[in-house]
């Protein structure tokens, strides 16, 4: 059984990629009222196929001027379509979005079709012919988006599942394309084109320069999906509707490629917006056949746009009418075409692009395959440095990327000094980080600044890098980076903060996180949020003290009732975020901003926080040995504080179930007055709570007695010894 070798450790059976066309083809009939059409084999090794069908009206391919594109801003289906740090959506044609919304995920028998398949552990294919491989490329995001993730036991292999598609439309545009690749889902799509087959081509045409024809070719392309035989159209409207399309195509090729080779020009930039200019790019595998039984494989996107132009180019004027024929009858070609490559199987990789021959003529034996593929497609010297250019752009993130690998050791080591050096300098302090650089009293504080202006600089060039998309498209799901950049925006960004606050930066820019914030820690968030599927803005840790900063200049000048709210909210997360040791313990310290601020709120507000005994819960949480001390009537409260942390904590039923050790917690009195009755005794004793109390004694001590006598008998001198007491601590 013959397999196509598509790399990236992807083959596939070449009987049932002929299947799959076959499937999607029948899946145009009219005949079928369903969007789709579903098959599965009772064999299990067989796969379940899912084919699409397409739309043959000018509204289900433009819904909208000059493109028809929209914003795929629908999260909940497909969160990962889109610029991760730049926060941008990617573009989709929105005729092909609104299909497969409302005619497949509208039929819940397609969810649970999908579901079904899954449980028996199944590989899936999702295909199309025409615009029913845009509703297939939807599709196997979607399930890759839902089932791909480790709540689900769906055990994917490297070919499963897959979408097939034949000369199938440019779908989205390079966020979109971008997206993929950085998920490293871009390898389950494939996508077989004819050379000269238009209809991957047609949008790159804005629908104005092809509306008189598009609805002519769409009734002939339709007609050929019920009767081959029968289907024809006038070699005027194909000639025109050809011409107009490789005409836009050429200007989109053009100014990519002015791009991929670094052109500067701001008359590159002037023309574009004279110009309409297609948004979409390709993703995925392209199989181009050839027309004489070869298979020419590409997976980089730039390279693939180009391809789409230069391989349907005339060679000659006096060709158009018998090449504009031909563009139209491929669509439905692929049977035959695909038999005749299947027979000989001969797949030519085009890799490494940078050193594809850039003469036709080129005899080497090395390349000599390669070269006689571009031949036949018919690919000119221009044609061949357009993908060298895309070659060498890939291998110039590449290394753009191996660069500032090579600056990890000197973040690693700035890093360390913050979280080793200046952490405990500042503990030796009684200070948290954040307050102690904005103070800046000590040489540590200078050379923490420093430190901080460093990796500053190192991460500002990445990120400028990421902005301009000069670094891979994997990098910002990068395990490694995405961890290192949560670590240095919870340790870095609070100096950032008590340095803008400091040289009160707020009162001329503006609130930091509305003005001031950085893009390398609005970046690094998203990296973050987007790696742990949490929704946006849900990361926020590392602006506490922004938040902290803010809501005291606004209590201070509106008062606490109009921020409440905005006060509860930050408590709320300030509990969870110490809860899960994503912010500092510091944040609580005595002399901590924070902890001063929130202890003049309201008392009543105090009372019923929610962080009002937040030190004990982190204790707890961190399973450390607690003291409760005090001397002379301090004993007492510890006393107390002590009976409420074993009511709260100790008891099997409570919701903290606080695993005690047979010395924790213990309160420890000095001098400390009797608390309570026989029967406060009597209760720690039943519970074996006493045992958890120890009281030191002097044999002279008077306070421990005070109590064991009425205040009536001592009122005259009691408070002379009381003030006795104060004064002499």
């Amino acid at each position: 059984m013959a397999s196509l070798n598509l790399g990236e450790n992807i083959e596939i059976d070449t009987e049932l990629i002929k299947k799959a066309y076959s499937l999607a083809v029948k899946a145009h009939s009219k005949s079928s009222e369903k969007a789709y059409n579903v098959e599965e084999s009772r064999r299990s090794s067989d796969p379940v196929i899912f084919s699409f069908s397409g739309c043959w009206s000018e509204n289900g391919w433009y819904d909208g001027e000059p493109f028809g594109v929209t914003e795929i801003n629908l999260p909940l289906l497909f969160p990962s379509l889109r610029s991760i740090g730049v926060n941008e959506n990617a573009l989709v044609n929105k005729a092909f979005l609104q299909r497969f919304v409302d005619k497949i995920l509208g039929n819940s028998d397609f969810d649970r079709e999908v579901q079904k398949a899954v449980k028996k552990n199944k590989q899936i294919l999702f295909i199309g012919h025409s615009s029913g491989g845009s509703i297939a490329n939807l599709a196997t995001i979607w399930f890759l988006e839902k089932y791909i993730k480790p709540e689900y036991n769906y055990k994917i292999s490297p070919s499963s599942p897959l979408c097939v598609t034949f000369g199938c439309p440019l779908t989205g545009n390079h966020i979109f394309s971008h997206a993929l690749r950085r998920e490293n889902w871009s390898r389950y799509f494939i996508h077989f084109v004819m050379r000269y087959d238009i209809v991957p081509r047609i949008l790159l045409a804005p629908i104005s320069s092809i509306k008189l024809e598009f609805q002519k070719v769409l009734q002939f392309l339709n007609a050929k999906s019920v009767n081959l035989a029968h289907a024809s159209i006038d070699n005027f409207d194909a000639s025109n509707f050809y011409m107009k399309v490789m005409k836009n195509a050429s200007s989109v090729a053009s100014h990519a490629a002015c791009n991929l080779m670094g052109n500067t020009n701001l008359l590159l930039e002037t023309v574009s917006n004279f110009i309409p200019l297609s948004p979409y790019k390709p993703f995925g595998t392209y199989v181009f056949c050839t027309g004489n039984g070869k298979l020419v494989i590409l997976r980089n996107p730039d390279a693939v746009l180009q391809l789409l132009f230069f391989s349907s180019q005339l060679c000659r004027e006096e060709e158009c009418t018998d090449i504009a024929q031909r563009s139209l009858q491929q669509h439905f070609g692929y049977d035959n075409e695909l038999q005749d490559c299947f027979q000989m199987l001969n797949e030519v990789h085009l890799e490494p692009l940078e050193q594809l021959p850039l003469s036709s003529d080129t005899t080497s034996s090395d390349i000599a395959t390669i070269n006689s593929a571009l031949n036949d497609l018919g690919l000119s010297t221009r044609a061949r440095l357009c993908l060298c250019a895309a070659g060498e752009l890939e291998k110039r993130k590449i290394g753009n990327k191996e660069s500032i690998d090579l600056k990890k050791p000197d973040i690693e080591k700035a890093m360390k000094y913050l979280e080793e050096d200046y952490q405990l300098n500042c503990r030796h302090r009684d200070l948290g980080c954040y307050d102690a650089f904005k103070l800046q009293e000590t040489s540590k504080d200078f050379d923490a600044n420093v430190k901080r202006l460093e990796l500053a600089g190192i991460w500002d060039e990445i990120i400028e890098m990421l902005k301009r998309y000069e670094l891979p498209d994997a990098f910002e799901g990068l395990r490694d980076w995405v961890l290192l950049g949560t670590r240095y925006r919870r340790l870095v960004e609070p100096l950032d903060i008590a340095n803008y606050y400091r040289h009160l930066k707020n009162e001329d820019t503006g609130a930091y996180m509305i003005r001031g914030r950085p893009k390398r820690y609005r970046f690094t968030q998203r990296w973050r949020e987007h790696a742990e599927r949490m929704p946006a803005e849900s990361s926020g840790e590392s602006c506490f003290w922004a938040k902290v900063e803010e809501l005291r200049i606004k209590i201070s000048s509106q008062g606490f009732e109009p921020i409440k709210e905005e006060v509860l909210l930050l408590e709320a997360h300030v509990q969870n975020w110490i809860n899960l040791g994503e912010l500092s313990g510091d944040v609580l310290l005595e002399k901590s901003t924070f902890k001063k601020w929130w202890e003049d709120l309201p008392r009543e507000h105090k009372l019923t926080s929610c962080i009002k005994d937040l030190k004990v819960r982190k204790a707890v949480t961190e399973k450390k040995q607690i003291l409760f001390t005090g001397h002379s009537i301090g004993g007492s409260i510890a006393n107390l504080a002590t009976i409420w942390f074993l009511e709260k904590y100790l008891r099997s039923d409570s919701p903290d179930n606080y695993k005690i050790s047979p010395s924790s917690p213990l309160c420890v009195t000095f001098g400390c007055p009797l608390t309570g009755n026989h029967i406060f005794s009597h209760a720690l004793r039943r519970e074996n709570w006493a045992r958890y109390f120890i009281h030191f004694v002097m044999r002279y001590d008077i306070i421990p007695r005070i109590l064991l006598a009425p205040v009536s008998s001592i009122l005259l001198e009691f408070q002379r010894v009381l003030q006795f007491l104060n004064e002499n601590p």
